[in-house]
Parts: structure tokens; C-alpha cells; sequence
């Protein structure tokens, strides 16, 4: 997921939604912090946001590009969110190369909201991926609205993640018993040693007598070795009905002649998966 001119959408947000004196407010700190290469005024600017432009109304997105007033949508963003990420996209803009380990040390100096922020909407920054470091960073937080803003309805882990990144993220996301399907791109980031790493976490928590989100499996079907065919057996035996779906779709969508075969003792779940009935999108209904 790129987006285009994010300036420019922004900034037509803004026109619609914040008042004459705080755009005034905003754009001239814009040009003092760029022309002055300020990084004092960039922290100050980027925190007083919240006490110059109100919230109150909900958001008017007028813009055309529908992928990104999508996003916007599903981040549930509001005005002063959008009117930081704006002062931070005009910022580097005007100085990519002076302003950039400055805009990434704002994780540094940021309060819980604008943190969240900074990570929510990190994909829309002229330069992405230069804050890799920051976002790998938030994953080590306890707090849950901070891990969320960079591992759920967020296009930028799929992106500039590494294998290890990625995994550590989706086995923290488990761990905090957070939402796994509001993680992006979960098929296309699937690898080897995640699988493994989701069984390895299966077997403890089942030695445990603990549950296990059923979506947890998703990323195995590509990978399904004799030890994932034994998960799945026990999950197809299992007396939770969404157990015994998640193993019918991971062998459904394998390539694994074993996986196909097992999943032939179930000639209902095999097709209502054919079907569409059941897939991952309605796994918990």
C-alpha cells in the first residue's frame, strides 16, 4: 500500500476540517521550523497540536484517492493526527536529509497519543522506511495501545519488516491476545520459521491447559511438515468448532497431499470451506 501527494490530501483535509486562526497557526510554524531547520520548534509545534486544533467534529475526508480515505477510515483518525502527520510530511519536504533522524527521534520525546500517532500513520511519511528502528522499537512496549498503532490496520510492518521483525511482532500480538486478523498481508508474510514458531507456542500453551486463538494457524498452511499435520489433527478433533475450521482451512489451502487427505475424513468441513462458508474472515462468528 503507497500513497501519492500526501501533502497535498492532507492539506485538503485540513482545509475542510480546522478553522481559519489554527491553519493560520499551523502553516506559519511550518515555515519557521523549515526555514529556521528548527528541530525545537518541530517537537514543540508537533505537541501543541493538540491544544490548537479541536477534535470535536467528526472528519470530513474530501479527497479522491479512495485507498487512502480507506486507511484513514480504518485508523479511525481525527484532525489532530492527521494535522501532526501534515507538519511532519511538510517538514521533511522541505529538508529530507536534515530532517529525518530528527523527525525519528520524536518517539524520544513524544507522549503516549503522539506516539501513537507517529506510528499509526508512518507509511504516509515521504520516507518510510527510515523509521524502521522506531517501529521495531514499539513492539517491545507492555502498552497496548502503542503496540497496536504499529502491528493492527497497519500496511507498514508488511512492508519494511524483516522475516524476524514480522515474526516477533505476530508472536507478540498473540501473546497480548490482541487481534490477529487486523494484521495486514498475514499470507503473503507466512514463512518457514513461523510456523514453527506458532506450533512451538501451541505445544507450551497446551501444556499449560491454555487456549489459543484459532487464527493463530493461519500462517501454516504453506508449510505443513509432519509435526503442523499432528496440530492439525488435534485441532480437527478438537471440541471447538473454530478449532476444527482453522484446521480445515489450513489443510484446504495447503499444497500437502497429507493435509488434503486428512481433510477428506471431513467431507462437510471440506465443503463449506469450498464454498466460502467458512473462511478466515468469518473464522470467530
Amino acid at each position: 500500500m503507497q500513497f501519492e501527494n500526501i501533502g497535498n490530501q492532507l492539506a485538503k483535509i485540513i482545509e475542510s476540517n480546522v478553522g481559519e486562526d489554527a491553519k493560520r497557526w499551523l502553516e506559519g510554524k511550518i515555515l519557521k521550523i523549515t526555514a529556521e531547520r528548527s528541530t525545537k520548534d518541530l517537537y514543540l509545534t508537533y505537541s501543541l497540536i493538540s491544544s490548537k486544533i479541536n477534535t470535536g467534529e467528526a472528519l470530513k475526508i474530501v479527497i479522491g484517492d479512495q485507498g487512502l480515505k480507506k486507511y484513514l477510515k480504518v485508523q479511525k483518525a481525527n484532525i489532530q493526527q492527521l494535522s501532526r502527520i501534515y507538519l511532519l510530511v511538510k517538514t521533511l519536504d522541505a529538508d529530507i536529509g536534515f530532517f529525518t533522524p530528527k523527525v525519528a527521534s520524536i518517539i524520544q520525546v513524544a507522549d503516549t497519543g503522539e506516539l501513537e500517532t507517529f506510528l499509526k500513520f508512518l507509511v504516509l511519511l515521504p520516507n518510510p522506511e527510515a523509521y524502521r528502528n522506531a517501529a521495531v522499537d514499539a513492539l517491545r512496549t507492555n502498552i497496548s495501545t502503542i503496540f497496536n498503532a504499529i502491528a493492527l490496520n497497519n500496511p507498514y510492518p508488511a512492508l519494511y519488516f524483516d522475516e524476524q521483525q514480522w515474526n516477533q511482532m505476530y508472536l507478540k500480538t498473540a501473546f497480548m491476545q490482541e487481534d490477529l486478523s487486523a494484521i495486514n498481508d498475514i499470507d503473503r508474510r507466512a514463512n518457514k520459521e513461523l510456523t514453527r514458531i506458532i506450533s512451538d507456542y501451541a505445544h507450551e500453551r497446551w501444556a499449560a491447559s491454555r487456549t489459543i486463538d484459532p487464527y493463530f494457524w493461519r500462517p501454516v498452511s504453506k508449510f505443513l511438515d509432519d509435526t503442523l499435520l499432528s496440530d492439525m489433527v488435534r485441532l480437527l478433533k478438537s471440541d471447538d468448532i473454530r478449532e476444527n475450521n482453522a484446521a480445515g482451512l489450513c489443510c484446504f489451502y495447503s499444497d500437502n497431499r497429507e493435509a488434503e487427505k486428512l481433510l477428506e475424513a471431513y467431507p462437510k468441513l471440506k465443503e463449506d470451506i469450498s464454498s466460502k462458508k467458512i473462511n478466515w474472515n468469518n473464522l470467530k462468528d
